[in-house]
């Protein structure tokens, strides 16, 4: 479980518990160190979600039950402007973050009604986006690309270059730039620790590397 995933199933873990919940205990759950769990609190915390230690029997940390998130409503002609430009991205291939963008739009039609989601499909049948779709790249390479950015880890690439040569890099996402039909990606190469861009379509393999010290099959 990604740290991220691990600090929402907290939160939900301590909102659905009747008494305090000991640090021993979330580690137990989530199969994480004492002194992570301890960590993981401190970051609810800084979150400014109300977290409190409880002393005494039953006590430990607590998640103020009253605590939610504000519902987000949208009108069915706010979710069909959504819906056909996130489509539009996927389907140019401009965003090597396809599934967080399919999970945020499954978020947007679940927060509408039955009537709400049959009008937006009548929107989405009118309207079109026209233009130059991006060169393919592999879902796993999307895939591996996405996490790498959003957790800040290393990622072991195998890329093939302009005359064909194909290398295998180990590489730190530092930008991603899309222009038109490319995406570029610019890095830091830890073997040469110098900056060098790579364009998405040209990588044939990736995956994200625990440390710095591994290398992409």
């Amino acid at each position: 479980m990604r740290r991220t995933e691990r600090l929402f199933a907290i939160a939900e873990f301590l909102r659905s518990r009747r008494t305090g919940v000991t640090a021993a205990t979330i580690a137990e759950r989530f199969g994480v160190t004492v002194r992570t769990a301890y960590r993981d609190l401190d970051s609810l915390r800084d979150a400014h979600l109300p977290v409190a230690a409880e002393r005494g029997r039953g006590g430990g940390y607590v998640l103020d039950r009253d605590y939610t998130l504000p519902p987000v409503n949208f009108t069915a002609r706010e979710a069909a402007v959504l819906i056909a430009g996130a489509r539009f991205l996927g389907e140019m291939r401009v965003l090597p973050f396809a599934r967080s963008l399919e999970g945020a739009l499954d978020k947007v039609r679940a927060a509408l009604s039955a009537s709400a989601q049959r009008e937006l499909m009548r929107r989405l049948e009118s309207l079109k986006f026209v233009g130059v779709p991006a060169r393919a790249t592999p879902r796993s390479v999307r895939d591996a690309v996405e996490q790498a950015w959003f957790e800040g880890q290393p990622l072991g690439i195998a890329y093939r270059d302009a005359d064909g040569v194909l290398s295998k890099r180990r590489v730190v996402l530092r930008q991603i730039v899309m222009d038109r039909a490319e995406t570029f990606l610019n890095c830091t190469d830890l073997e040469k620790n110098d900056a060098r861009q790579f364009r998405l379509d040209r990588i044939e393999h990736a995956r994200v590397l625990a440390s710095g010290r591994d290398g992409v099959e």
